[in-house]
């Protein structure tokens, strides 16, 4: 079945994503922030893909926001989550009653933040919002239209605002995609955010490094050395018990490897050292990466917040979030997810559980 698809983003992921779905046939629109990461498609009329993916896959590029929006089933957030808030207030004007958002991926607590800016912003309209638990891919853009597809996840979880309306989600996206499988809630996406584990603690002890060689080293299989994937295993257990704490059953990063890579190994390092799909992933040449200034904010920041809420201890999520912020010169604690920012502050563990399971906050 064809559909109808808007993809928002023109980086690493956007690219592939808009190129992969051009070449299985469906119809998809490409937006970006910066216009001048589209000229190159428009010239082109696609975007060229390489790797475990191989083709020219056409695009319709639009340069406005209404007009990608328009008549699309499926609007696909392919940006770093620090701009679900903006990306949500420039689209409320134009989505209309019907269509579906899935965040690609939300992160921790994304949907819960885009459906509330949604109707911060005056949204009226009934759009179902929903989010990914990770992305789809391991892909890098390699030119101006062109990206290479590194891996594809053998299934990624996905869940919608309210939860029993995540298989209507699910239909829209799996006609180009069958990996997607439903979660039971957005808690489950949100709290199963790998990348709040491996991205930003990995960058932080190796800063050095990054700064001396300008990345010339691979983030997982070089930068994830025993002592960094021990620290990985001690940060995991802080999220996976607030987690628990929220009713959720989260996967540890081993279990999530072997669901997403099939990946095998007794320890985090073993696991990671098996998986393929991070063979060709490089570092990040500079600290002024998503990995913090993404992961930290709407991955680290909400998991201490609902920490908090649930009475958990994070102190290694704390320290990070601190080092972070000392870092990059910015105070990751207060711009990020806060339970202020969610809607959420003072509300007990249930009641937070509530307004995942029904979409609505206490009260609306």
């Amino acid at each position: 079945m064809q559909m109808k698809y808007a993809v928002l983003g023109a980086g690493h992921g956007g690219l592939a994503m808009a190129g992969h779905l051009g070449l299985m046939g469906h119809q998809v629109r490409l937006w970006a922030r910066n216009q001048q990461a589209l000229d190159g498609v428009a010239r082109s009329g696609g975007v060229m893909l390489s790797g475990v993916v191989e083709g020219f896959g056409p695009v319709d590029v639009r340069p406005d926001l209404a007009g990608a929006l328009a008549g699309a089933d499926l609007v696909l957030v392919v940006v770093p989550a620090s701009a679900h808030r903006e990306i949500a207030y420039n689209c409320a004007p134009y989505l209309s009653s019907g269509q579906k958002v899935l965040l690609m991926p939300g992160r921790t607590a994304g949907a819960i933040e885009f459906r509330h800016t949604l109707r911060a912003a005056g949204c009226t309209a009934d759009v179902l919002v929903g989010e990914a638990q990770t992305f789809l891919y391991a892909s890098r853009r390699t030119g101006p239209a062109s990206a290479r597809i590194h891996g594809i996840k053998r299934t990624v979880c996905a869940a919608a605002l309210p939860a029993r309306r995540t298989m209507e989600l699910l239909d829209a996206i799996k006609p180009a995609f069958p990996q997607f499988m439903p979660a039971r809630w957005v808690w489950k996406t949100s709290l199963d955010n790998i990348g709040a584990i491996f991205h930003p603690a990995v960058v932080l002890m190796n800063t050095g490094w990054i700064e001396t060689t300008r990345g010339t080293f691979r983030h997982y299989l070089d930068g994830i050395s025993p002592a960094v994937a021990g620290c990985l295993e001690r940060l995991d257990a802080e999220r996976v018990a607030v987690a628990r704490a929220l009713g959720v059953g989260a996967l540890s990063a081993i279990e999530w490897l072997g669901e997403a890579y099939g990946s095998a190994g007794s320890t985090l390092y073993e696991a990671i050292q098996q998986t393929p799909a991070y063979f060709g992933v490089g570092a990040i040449d500079t600290i002024d990466h998503r990995y913090l200034w993404e992961d930290v904010p709407t991955g680290l920041v909400p998991i201490a917040e609902l920490g908090r809420a649930c009475s958990v201890p994070t102190p290694l999520t704390d320290s990070l979030i601190a080092l972070a912020s000392a870092v990059c010169g910015q105070n990751f604690r207060s711009s990020g997810r806060t339970l202020a920012r969610l809607g959420l502050e003072g509300l007990s563990p249930e009641q937070i559980a509530y307004v995942a399971m029904e979409g609505e906050m206490i009260g609306a």
